[in-house]
């Protein structure tokens, strides 16, 4: 029997789940994924779901601790952003490359993700190849 394989999310950990998806959604032109506010608040209605799981963001109703973000083809990772109660206190174990489909990303990039909120960390360099370390409005790395 063959194993089918895996499908891939990736868990972020941060303050406001909801904020920092928005930001990835537009740095990367994917989406945010909808939630259901009729769903939630049936969950709720029904005693599931406490009024404390839930929040009010941008005029929806959304479940507060998590939010994720899709590609628009579906053929990448899920992103899931999830509310933790402690801040990040170490370099990130695991970080994010950008690259573009057809050629190198530039400074122009670079430039758009440092105006909408992006820190910039550093740059590196190994043999013709270079890139430029950045942070989310959360401080977890990428380089570009």
């Amino acid at each position: 029997m063959t194993e089918r394989p895996w499908d891939l999310q990736v868990a972020v950990d941060c303050d406001d789940p909801h904020e920092l998806a928005t930001w990835w959604a537009e740095a990367l032109s994917w989406e945010v994924e909808p939630q259901d506010a009729e769903f939630i608040q049936s969950m709720v209605d029904q005693g599931f779901a406490q009024e404390s799981e839930v929040r009010t963001f941008r005029g929806k109703r959304v479940w507060a601790a998590g939010a994720a973000v899709i590609h628009p083809d579906g053929h990448q990772p899920r992103l899931l952003f999830q509310r933790v109660p402690e801040g990040r206190t170490v370099k990130n174990r695991v970080h994010w490359d950008l690259r573009r489909p057809h050629g190198s990303p530039t400074s122009e990039d670079v430039e758009r993700l440092v105006t909408m909120g992006a820190q910039r960390i550093g740059e590196g360099q190994q043999g013709p190849h270079s890139w430029v370390v950045l942070a989310d409005p959360e401080g977890n790395e990428f380089c570009v």
